[in-house]
């Protein structure tokens, strides 16, 4: 999760999931420092390490496969110099929407399936040079939309008002990581009997490697 495509608000999601793949933690007294984020041009690619998951009141989704990957339509791009540089804010990027699978409920007999989408508005990732480095994803409204089936048929549609920032950390490394935990996500659900319904607030948490998928021996690194 642009004018800038890698100020890497927020569009995993994320998350999310989404969800999610962002925008930065929230603003305080002092005014942010600059970011660089390298290498400028390389795309990339977010891909969940471990587990994502949704919490909607007393009912837990869970998947095992995240992605959001380049698709050679400018999306995914750390942006070019001197665009991958802010003197006084993040560096953002957009994404393509990121997708889920292997995805399960906390509720026995309960399949669930998580969707995400860019029809109404686009996905960023974004990252602020600072100690620990803030960094999240945007989705937009209506980003996500996840539905089970079973014994209990519900629909949970994240952020339904409008883009959701879904706030993280980023830490640089051998691959570089985006991590999400209980970031809170607006939703509202509809459905039956065990279905979480109204408006929720539900919560998105996942780990994702960032990778450089221009020159593989290289890192997504955000400095100052």
């Amino acid at each position: 999760m642009a004018t800038r495509r890698f100020r890497v608000p927020a569009a995993l999601l994320a998350t999310a999931a989404a969800l999610t793949l962002g925008a930065t933690t929230a603003a305080s007294a002092v005014a942010p420092g600059s970011t660089t984020v390298t290498p400028a041009g390389h795309s990339f690619a977010a891909k969940l390490n471990g587990k994502a998951t949704f919490t909607a009141g007393s009912t837990t989704m869970t998947c095992t496969v995240s992605a959001s990957v380049p698709s050679g339509t400018g999306t995914n791009q750390i942006p070019v110099a001197p665009g991958n540089h802010n003197a006084a804010g993040p560096v953002s990027a957009a994404i393509n929407p990121p997708t889920f699978s292997g995805c399960t409920t906390s509720i026995f007999g309960v399949g669930v399936t998580v969707t995400s989408n860019a029809t109404n508005g686009q996905w960023s990732i974004s990252a602020q040079y600072g100690s620990p480095i803030s960094a999240g994803l945007t989705m937009p409204k209506g980003g996500v939309v996840i539905k089970t089936s079973g014994l209990a048929s519900c629909t949970l549609t994240a952020s339904p008002g409008g883009p959701t920032s879904v706030p993280g950390t980023w830490t640089n490394g051998s691959p570089s990581k985006l991590a999400i935990a209980n970031a809170p996500v607006a939703a509202t659900g509809t459905g039956g009997f065990l279905c979480p319904t109204g408006n929720q607030t539900a919560t998105f948490s996942a780990t994702y490697d960032v990778t450089d998928t221009t020159d593989a021996a290289q890192q997504i690194t955000v400095t100052s």
